[in-house]
């Protein structure tokens, strides 16, 4: 019993939004998924794989039986894994990452071994280490622009070092050690020519990528330069702000303008300040 109710664990209920402990829950669920566990075999054999093939010098039949054995447990995990995590949906982060870890680790720890023994050339574990881990480097180079698939020559590929390999572990003589060196020479084609597919696919990729952020760019429309947002008014020069209003004129003054009998004259409508006011003659006493 963990205490948490079904529908936070992805049981028959729903989990409710916004349950962080439900969110925790499920998160841990799918990690401990039936395809992430083969993950996990496939990588603790890689280890085990090389202290039974190094036994006794690595010449021991039986001991490379052992390890044949293991090798062959570890590529049947890596069908396995694979095809139950698309098919139900038990695709994960850790899944992501472990699974082609694994795959390369094994397939690695096989090559050198073989090669520290002397069963196989190190010129083909070479072609084939850097081969793996050039393709691996170019997925993260196109990897803002998409995904490389996996094609049907490259499992194919994968298929055949597989099968190499597990034949060189092998204490394998007369016809079945002749019929080893012809599957390892498929296995060293098909990883060349796949590989060169790999680069073509991530060239084209990265083109596409590119051409369709450049259409993005232009399609983006650019404000001229120095404007800052609409349009300001533009008032016309000299003019420091709205129009003063215009005064009302004043009858009386305007009548007094008018009447020529009024003794102060327009010049008295000016108000005692002014020169006019001073210079007019006294009336007689």
């Amino acid at each position: 019993m963990t205490g948490v109710p079904a529908s936070a664990t992805g049981g028959s209920g729903r989990r409710a939004p916004g349950g962080k402990l439900g969110a925790a829950a499920v998160n841990q669920a799918s990690l401990w998924n039936i395809a992430n566990i083969l993950t996990m075999i496939r990588l603790v054999l890689v280890p085990a794989f090389v202290v039974l093939l190094l036994q006794d010098g690595g010449y021991d039949p039986a001991w490379r039986a052992w390890a044949w054995a293991a090798f062959a447990v570890a590529m049947i995990t890596d069908i396995f894994d694979g095809h139950l995590a698309r098919t139900y949906n038990l695709v994960t982060d850790f899944g992501k990452i472990a699974d082609p870890i694994a795959d390369k680790a094994i397939m690695a720890a096989g090559l050198i071994c073989l090669s520290g023994l002397g069963d196989l050339p190190w010129w083909v574990t070479g072609v084939i280490l850097f081969r793996e881990l050039g393709i691996t480097l170019l997925r993260f180079w196109v990897i803002r622009h998409g995904v490389i698939p996996a094609s049907r020559g490259g499992k194919v590929k994968t298929l055949a070092q597989g099968a190499a390999v597990g034949m060189y572990v092998l204490a394998l003589t007369g016809p079945l050690a002749t019929l080893r060196w012809w599957v390892m020479a498929l296995a060293v084609v098909l990883t060349l020519v796949t590989g060169l597919d790999y680069v073509r696919q991530a060239v084209v990729l990265r083109r596409r990528g590119l051409a369709a952020e450049r259409a993005l760019a232009s399609a983006v429309p650019v404000e001229p330069a120095g404007t800052a947002g609409p349009a300001a008014s533009v008032e016309p020069a000299g003019s420091a702000g709205p129009a003063a209003p215009t005064a009302v004129p004043d009858p009386a003054a305007s009548a007094r303008l008018a009447d020529p009998a009024d003794p102060a004259g327009p010049a008295a409508s000016a108000g005692p300040a002014g020169p006019a006011a001073s210079s007019a003659p006294e009336p007689p006493r």
